[in-house]
């Protein structure tokens, strides 16, 4: 589509609505980005629950969860789940020490009672790996919870409980007074007595739970500040440990907008409130690790690189709100904005950029994207909202933008007018991509780019890569298109190859045919096994004396047919063991599911016959149901996410868990890697503690079709 297309197809501006400005200031540096506000209160259940590549796409910095065998709730241990964390590039979890209680709000056994809780909790974490990443919340919100006003008592009890704490782990690391809303008489009167009993907090928390963080943030983190410098207080990090409203808020990109702009703007850390169900970090994730539309708006922020730059949006403290920030060796500047217009379903808005850095001093190109709010759907992702060039006038371009969504967000990404093609929904453009090693964009240099990506590596041990983060709508199969561009070098072969990884994991090797020149370009077609929901297809090229150099253009992801053979959990020549018995459910396939798998040894259900035409490694969809909660809570489920061991020909038993499904009768899918034998195998589920989900199916699927 020309230009002049692109612009004709936005809607004319309403004579009676005049757009407000965001204006972005490139040239004024505000820092190097936190990623603060990605952080979580319970976001986690389980190993793989939500997994990592949901997470690590979010460049997450902070996790709140449970205390080491706590019984607050049955899953999201920190010690389980900081593996998974720290791998996917996580840096503090905080421990929830409370919660080593079972109700809420906390049974209060008095002092001494927590204080042999808190000595168990202590040498769990001292025992432990990531000893180092963990710090320690001795109390949530204790000016409702077990000390109301009595702010004396609460003193005394945060110096015994922190001392405590340092005479067991010398180096702990200790977040406090955790109010459950800004209390600035109070915050004063606790530092200034932790200040004078040597049991300063290493880490400052508060809670934003109200509608006041919207119009008072600013003032709440100026008067804190403020405090410390009065004491003679060194400045505290701080951690918004629970931030948004009970509604309205998670999991909804335009007013999430709110909260990632000013904690970025502040260099705080924030984690989101735990308001509905643990393990989907707080609506995030839905189902079995599908993005909701907020995930995109967080996916975004940890796309962000550079630095972050001045942005000012209509009023300080006014419903549109954003971040911005420039990279100059990606040539790139992003632009993060968002947030309810009241009393209008659109608004408008011209974003002003000035500043402009060198590489776009000439004609810049902006592309514009958009999330909507899914609520707990999953979102189809990101959708184009225009895409054109613009030239420079006064030192400064403007963006008109028209009709956006009030629950939306919206990202302006800007580059150097070197883009030949327009943006595509199920494109994945490399130069937008998270890029490691000798990796680099480079704008221009040939012809025949849509916004070309160079991969390029020097010498034997060194890694070019790139980490295209990918959407599924459903399980299947999908082309995988990747354009790419392999010309010659002196005394180098014509041919190439890269490796793919998907999720983590090998996946094949691409042998790439050399390419006329480095203005030439090619396409290398995979079909491949894609779960429902968000993916991470590695392309990397290990180079050794420039032979496996290879530019990349970009990722074409299309659905596709392929073999996939299921094999219903009733059918009559499986094997039942113990309590494994086939119950009726219409919402499983047929109507039909087998239950009462685990809790003991014994009580198995083996897929007998399941036939592949060559050994190898296959995607096993399994089709199941969890519903199970323990417990009671005021607002929340206390959702059990169950395990099921499963084994392959009889072989050692692998574990893997499955995220709640919320009703017994609500069958969702998740995909588990076996490895089988050419001919006919045997896949058995048990759990020898606890009950298995209810196994509706399985299906199995080659990884390359």
């Amino acid at each position: 589509m020309t230009v002049a297309a692109l612009v004709a197809a936005v809607p004319a501006q309403p004579a009676s609505a005049a757009p407000s400005q965001f204006a972005v200031d490139l040239a004024s540096n505000t820092g190097a980005l936190r990623y603060g506000a990605t952080g979580f209160l319970y976001g986690l259940g389980d190993e793989g629950v939500p997994n990592e590549t949901m997470l690590a796409a979010l460049k997450p910095q902070v996790t709140a969860q449970k205390a080491p065998d706590g019984l607050q709730h049955p899953n999201g241990d920190a010690l389980k789940i900081a593996p998974m964390f720290k791998r996917a590039g996580g840096r503090d979890i905080q421990i929830y020490m409370q919660d080593v209680y079972a109700q809420w709000p906390y049974e209060n056994l008095g002092i001494n009672d927590y204080l042999a809780k808190v000595d168990t909790i202590t040498r769990k974490v001292v025992a432990d790996p990531y000893r180092s990443s963990y710090v320690y919340v001795p109390f949530n919100e204790p000016d409702l919870i077990w000390y109301g006003g009595n702010l004396s008592r609460l003193l005394a009890d945060w110096r015994t409980v922190y001392q405590r704490i340092r005479s067991i782990d010398g180096n702990a690391r200790i977040a406090g007074p955790n109010f459950a809303s800004y209390r600035s008489g109070d915050l004063r009167t606790f530092l200034t007595y932790a200040r004078d009993n040597n049991v300063l907090p290493h880490v400052m928390t508060w809670h934003e739970l109200g509608n006041d963080f919207f119009t008072n943030w600013q003032d709440h983190y100026n008067d804190y500040r403020s405090i410390e410098s009065s004491l003679g207080v060194s400045a505290r990090p701080i951690s918004i440990n629970e931030y948004g409203r009970s509604s309205g808020d998670l999991g909804v990109p335009g007013n999430l907008v709110q909260f990632v702009a000013k904690f970025e703007n502040s260099k705080v850390d924030g984690c989101l409130a735990y308001w509905t169900t643990a393990g989907g970090l707080n609506d995030l994730v839905t189902r079995n690790n599908q993005a909701t539309g907020g995930w995109w708006l967080f996916k975004w922020y940890g796309d962000l690189t550079g630095n972050t730059v001045a942005v000012t949006p209509p009023s300080p403290g006014g419903s549109l709100q954003g971040l911005a920030a420039v990279d100059a060796a990606k040539q790139q500047a992003r632009i993060i904005l968002g947030g309810n217009n009241p009393g209008s379903g659109t608004y408008d808005t011209n974003v002003v950029v000035r500043g402009l850095p060198s590489f776009l001093a000439g004609s810049v190109h902006a592309t514009v994207w958009g999330v909507d709010n899914t609520g707990l759907n999953p979102s189809a992702g990101p959708y184009v909202v225009r895409e054109l060039d613009v030239t420079p006038s006064g030192g400064q371009v403007t963006v008109p933008l028209t009709g956006l969504k009030g629950a939306s967000a919206y990202q302006v990404v800007l580059t150097p007018n070197k883009d030949l093609g327009a943006v595509s929904n199920s494109r994945y453009e490399a130069e937008y991509a998270p890029v490691a090693g000798s990796a680099r964009i480079t704008y221009g240099t040939n012809t025949g780019y849509s916004g070309t990506y160079f991969v390029e590596g020097y010498g034997a041990s060194t890694t070019a890569s790139t980490k295209f983060v990918v959407t599924a709508p459903s399980d299947g199969y999908y082309n995988l298109g990747l354009r790419y561009s392999a010309g010659p070098y002196t005394g180098a072969p014509a041919d190439r190859s890269v490796r793919v990884r998907l999720n983590g994991s090998d996946l094949t090797t691409l042998a790439l045919p050399g390419t006329a020149d480095w203005n030439t370009w090619r396409t290398s077609t995979t079909k491949v096994f894609l779960p429902a929901g968000i993916s991470r297809v590695e392309v990397n090229a290990y180079a050794t004396d420039d032979q496996d150099a290879v530019n990349v253009d970009y990722l074409d992801v299309a659905a596709t047919t392929g073999t996939i053979t299921a094999y219903e959990a009733d059918a009559a020549g499986n094997t039942l063991a113990g309590t494994a018995r086939v119950e009726s459910d219409a919402g499983a396939t047929g109507g039909r599911f087998v239950g009462w798998i685990g809790a003991g040894a014994g009580n198995t259900l083996r897929f007998n016959n399941v036939t592949v035409p060559a050994a190898g490694r296959y995607r096993m969809v399994v089709g199941y149901a969890n519903a199970e909660v323990v417990g009671d809570h005021q607002y929340n489920n206390n959702i059990v996410d169950r395990h099921a061991d499963i084994s392959v020909n009889g072989g050692a038993a692998k574990r893997s868990v499955f995220r709640n499904t919320l009703s017994w009768s609500t069958f969702r899918t998740a995909v588990v890697d076996v490895d089988l034998a050419a001919g006919a195998n045997t896949i058995t589920f048990g759990n020898a503690s606890a009950f298995a989900p209810n196994i509706d199916r399985i299906q199995i699927a080659a990884a390359i079709g």
